[in-house]
């Protein structure tokens, strides 16, 4: 039986993916293909594979984390995680749809440094759940180098 932290938490990191996807469909927009991007850019097709594993880890280790944790942790744990997600959700909408590329950077380094902590946070419950968040908050770093550079590029 799936449990009820399990189903809380994959509901608001799909409620996520959602938001985030709703958004990004201007990443094929004119707009979008005008902008003048860094040699390092992955291919389009990376994206919703690299972001379709992220979120499905992002699911599994916070609810390791949550499972493990005392009351008080636990409300911590997932106040902190509702901003990341938010953070994770507005960063495609300030981009792609707002078209406002240079605070877009804002958002992706308030989005890692969130990662970064949501996976040291994850740590202090569950050595796994730290690991496994390690590399989305790597992408989300990768993902501001990225922004940044675009940002130049087209200032």
């Amino acid at each position: 039986m799936i449990s009820r932290t399990l189903a809380g938490v994959s509901s608001a990191v799909a409620a996520t993916a959602l938001a985030g996807s709703l958004a990004s469909k201007d990443a094929s927009s004119g707009w979008y293909r005008a902008l003048d991007k860094p040699a390092f850019q992955p291919p389009a097709a990376a994206f919703p594979i690299v972001w379709t594993g992220l979120y499905a880890t992002i699911a599994a280790a916070a609810t390791s984390a949550l499972e493990r944790a005392e009351p008080e942790d636990a409300r911590r744990y997932r106040r902190a995680l509702a901003a990341n997600l938010v953070l994770n959700a507005s960063w495609s909408w300030v981009f792609f749809r707002a078209h406002r590329v240079g605070p877009a950077v804002g958002v992706a380094a308030a989005l890692a440094a969130s990662s970064a902590e949501l996976a040291s946070r994850s740590g202090r419950l569950s050595r796994p759940a730290a690991w496994a968040l390690a590399p989305y908050a790597a992408w989300c770093g990768f993902a501001t180098v990225l922004n940044a550079a675009i940002w130049r590029r087209n200032a």
